[in-house]
Parts: structure tokens; C-alpha cells; sequence
């Protein structure tokens, strides 16, 4: 009797699990965002640029290392096709990386750190959404990390340059 009864409980924990189970998502998973991520990056590397920019949301804004550098999808999309048109882009590579998710699961953010051989260290920020096609980036933010004890001398030549050079007003 006592073998029926754990083998009715067994039977009655299965049928409640099976029920209350929740299917995983392949797309809230950190490694597809990071693949997406790393595929947008190696796009660049061998300038395939309809395959760097698929990876954008419509409405998706990059954010340069320069100031004036505030580009919708598309702006950024004819300020880098001299670059792809010339089959070499840029080569980012990334060393570490931190994804987090929203609760829904449909919105990730991240922050890594990158590898150029142009730029030297630099670090990648942004936020991608959860679409039926997949992840897409919908922003981007590269930034040149500045070590604090060279801040105020970056600070003066800045300051300087902005002098010499009025600011640029959009792409």
C-alpha cells in the first residue's frame, strides 16, 4: 500500500510540475543576446554591411565616441557605408561583457568591455528588444574609458579643442 501511495504522489507531483511548467525561451537566454552582439561585431570585422545593420531596431540610435556623434540607424547607416563599400569597417572584439534583463524577459541591457586595434580600450553600452525576429540592438553607446588621473589633463585639451573648433550640430 505505502508503494502505491509514493507512487500516486510521484504521479500527482509530475502531472502538477507539467502543468505549472514554463516553456525557456531560447531568446531571453544571456548567450543569444551575446551571440547577437558578437555576430553584429564580426559583421563589422569583415564589412558585411547588410548583416551589421539587420541587427539595428528601426528606430535604433548609436552614440559615437564623439560628441557630435548622436546618429539614428540610418544616419549611422551613411556615415559607415564609405567604410563597408571599402571592405573594411572596424574590428571590436569583446573581453568581458554584463547582460541584464527587464523582468518580462523582452528588454536586455549590457556593458563590455572591447578590444580595437584603432581605438585601443573601449567600452560598448546599450539596450536590445525582444522582437519576433529575434533580438535587436536599439542602442548603442561607444565610449573611449579615460583613467581618472588623466581625467583633467583630457579635461583642458577638451575644453581647448572647443575653443579652436565649434561643436558640430547633428550628422
Amino acid at each position: 500500500m505505502k508503494r502505491v501511495l509514493l507512487l500516486l504522489a510521484i504521479c500527482t507531483a509530475a502531472i502538477a510540475f507539467e502543468a505549472t511548467a514554463q516553456p525557456v525561451d531560447p531568446n531571453s537566454e544571456p548567450g543569444t543576446v551575446a551571440g547577437v552582439l558578437d555576430a553584429w561585431h564580426a559583421a563589422a570585422a569583415v564589412a558585411d554591411e547588410e548583416k551589421y545593420f539587420s541587427y539595428f531596431a528601426p528606430d535604433a540610435v548609436f552614440l559615437g565616441t564623439d560628441a557630435t556623434e548622436r546618429w539614428t540607424r540610418d544616419e549611422f547607416r551613411r556615415f559607415a557605408h564609405p567604410f563597408f563599400a571599402k571592405g573594411k569597417a572596424w574590428t571590436f572584439r569583446s573581453t568581458e561583457r554584463w547582460i541584464t534583463f527587464s523582468p518580462d524577459r523582452k528588454v536586455a541591457w549590457f556593458d563590455e568591455a572591447l578590444e580595437t586595434p584603432n581605438l585601443g580600450p573601449c567600452r560598448g553600452s546599450g539596450v536590445l528588444i525582444a522582437t519576433h525576429a529575434g533580438w535587436k540592438i536599439a542602442q548603442y553607446n561607444l565610449s573611449i574609458p579615460i583613467p581618472n588621473d588623466l581625467v583633467d589633463e583630457f579635461k583642458k585639451r577638451i575644453e581647448g579643442y572647443a575653443k579652436e573648433k565649434p561643436a558640430k550640430k547633428g550628422p
